[in-house]
């Protein structure tokens, strides 16, 4: 950490300061400039080309070097959060592509680029055809005076959330108290079917959560519901389509606010039809993962090393912040993960610097870590190196805030020979670290899908901080000379596992539950959740069903027979779209509950019994 406390304090008060002006004019000053400048090599053509007009590196770096001057950039409130498929992603995208070009690695994306391109669904939009009505002897009519209908204006009385089917429904209204998966399919709910269902979607009183619309939409939809309408306080804003990713689901989910809601109200109490029609259209935009290769010397070939990290992170808050009160503030992400690219940019300098490898080395910094490890999953899928010769994944992920020269390291359980190559490698670094070892292959983080297809992992990791996830995770808070360290280290690591001649040799451990023996990714159990399952989802899969990418070893899931590669339909009662359907299922139940699993495997619909455990079992 550069400085001491009081050194820090002022650049953090200063970085607040210049985050507050710039929050009011993002796109002023230093936007201006190319992404390049006088900092970097020429860039890649395609960067060249780039629509994007990013910071120049030189303004910002100054006279900062190595792992801390990347940190600096890739972290700076101009870049936005670095939100996937954003303008701040697309400077951090170049500005690491630029940086790989000017080390003399080989472009290794699509179209003998750095980049592997494909396009995300980064939030929805309204349609053309957007319609609420409320017909009939209702008293919204009769309180005007005249015979004229109540109107309902878009935008500023109502909007379709944008999880709403692009639908249209009419149905007498009914009000109800809440909406629960426990209702699905409950016969004591059967005259909810076919209605317009309205439910309070304020908090009863303050220390109650507000209705969560997907949820008791879900539930709806479920229960043979018409359309869903979700009442909100004079105060309260309509919802935002813009950052909404959760896949349509089967009917039309409406908020409305305001004078507009106590009409609803009182038409619904008197059991008034509404027509309602929404028309939501998912926006897609263009995510890329960065990928260079480091070629090797041996005329054999055929082995690649991949060393990874994500660069992309929250952007302006919302979903994974943990400042509530910080939406529309910039999350800079210095340590998560700013940190961890700027370890890999390092360690390709280190390794293309030195003596020559025998076997390849891909690096790659993958985007949408944060929305669910989107980036390695689309590589896994659609590889730039052929997985069967891919020895091994390095994965970066949180290392600039390393305490007494601590660093866990993940996965070292699945390989045998890992244990034996980090005390090598830690032995040759010149200030070794305290390593600590956890053998687990499964994690929130990128080498989980290479896990996931059976190759040996490492997850670098140097614990978390208050920061994280926080607006307060800025540069000048990561420890500069402990990323120097852990960048010996995995250059060290590298050298083991690719040797100067001949091939490499790890042996994977085997483990069940997955095509290829062994599991990986995020358990979509949470905290709250009272049982487990054990099946890790594929985040990357919108819609159609819950993709499990592999199941825990001793498991329920494994247990029953659920293997990776399952897309889970149906869990017990409830149909499954996709992994919030999912999770709003396994919340309705209880330790030692049996349950139905049904799931398509090759195409079969299949049925499983899943005896579920306590989150401790």
């Amino acid at each position: 950490m550069p400085g001491g406390p009081a050194a820090v304090d002022a650049r953090r008060n200063r970085a607040g300061s210049e985050r507050r002006t710039r929050r009011v004019f993002p796109h002023a000053g230093l936007w201006a400039v190319t992404v390049l400048g006088s900092f970097a090599a020429p860039p890649p053509a395609e960067a060249r080309q780039s629509q994007w007009r990013c910071p120049d590196p030189a303004s910002l770096v100054g006279g900062l070097e190595g792992e801390i001057a990347h940190v600096r950039y890739l972290a700076d409130d101009l870049l936005e959060g670095r939100a996937v498929a954003t303008r701040g992603e697309r400077c951090a995208g170049d500005y690491v592509a630029a940086r790989f070009h000017a080390l003399g690695l080989r472009p290794a994306g699509d179209a003998d680029g750095f980049f592997q391109a494909w396009t995300v669904r980064t939030g929805s939009a309204l349609g053309e055809d957007n319609e609420f009505a409320v017909s009939g002897d209702s008293p919204s009519e009769s309180a005007r005076g005249d015979d004229t209908p109540a109107g309902f204006a878009l935008g500023d009385d109502w909007i379709p959330y944008g999880f709403s089917a692009s639908t249209r429904a009419g149905a007498p209204m009914i009000l109800v108290p809440a909406l629960t998966g426990a209702q699905a399919g409950d016969a004591a709910h059967a005259e909810l079917a076919g209605r317009v269902l309205v439910v309070e979607g304020t908090a009863p009183h303050p220390h109650a959560a507000p209705v969560d619309a997907h949820r008791a939409a879900s539930s709806a939809a479920a229960m043979g519901a018409a359309a869903l309408i979700v009442l909100l306080g004079p105060s309260d804003p309509l919802p935002s389509l813009d950052a909404e990713r959760r896949a349509g689901l089967a009917i039309p989910v409406i908020a409305v606010r305001g004078d507009a809601a106590g009409r609803v109200r009182t038409a619904a109490g008197a059991g008034a039809t509404a027509t309602v029609a929404t028309a939501v259209e998912p926006v897609r935009r263009e995510a890329r993962n960065v990928a260079a290769l480091l070629p090797g010397a041996d005329p054999r070939g055929g082995q690649t090393l991949v060393i990874g990290a994500h660069y992309d992170h929250l952007g302006f808050g919302g979903a994974g912040s943990l400042s509530p009160d910080a939406v529309g503030e910039v999350h800079n992400g210095a340590d998560d993960n700013a940190s961890g690219t700027a370890v890999l940019i390092e360690a390709a300098r280190r390794l293309a610097e030195g003596p020559p490898l025998a076997q390849d080395v891909l690096f790659i910094a993958f985007t949408g870590e944060e929305r669910g490890l989107w980036g390695s999953a689309h590589y896994v899928e659609s590889p730039l190196r052929p997985l069967e010769g891919t020895v091994a994944m390095l994965n970066l992920d949180m290392v600039g805030r390393v305490t007494d020269a601590r660093l866990t390291v993940f996965g070292t359980g699945t390989a045998e020979e890992w244990t034996d190559i980090l005390a090598r490698a830690n032995d040759e670094v010149p200030a070794p670290l305290d390593l600590r070892f956890n053998s687990d292959g499964f994690g929130a983080s990128d080498h989980s899908s290479f896990w996931a297809r059976g190759i040996p992992v490492l997850h670098f990791f140097s614990n978390t901080h208050p920061e994280y996830h926080r607006v307060e995770d800025d540069w000048e808070l990561v420890n500069a000379e402990g990323m120097a360290r852990v960048t010996e280290l995995v250059t060290a690591v590298a050298r083991e596992v690719v040797p100067a001649a001949g091939l490499a040799a790890l042996t994977p451990v085997e483990r069940v539950g997955s095509p290829h023996g062994v599991g990986t990714g995020r358990s979509v159990v949470r905290r709250g959740f009272r049982v487990r399952v054990g099946t890790i989802p594929d985040y990357s899969r919108e819609s159609g069903g819950m993709a499990i990418t592999g199941v825990r070893d001793g498991s329920p899931a494994a247990k029953a027979g659920l293997k990776g590669g399952d897309i889970v339909v149906k869990f017990g009662p409830h149909d499954v779209e996709d992994v919030y359907g999912y999770m709003y299922a396994l919340g309705e139940f209880e330790p030692g509950d049996e349950v139905e699993v049904v799931v398509l495997r090759d195409g079969k619909r299949l049925v499983f019994e899943v005896v579920l455990e306590g989150r401790g079992g």
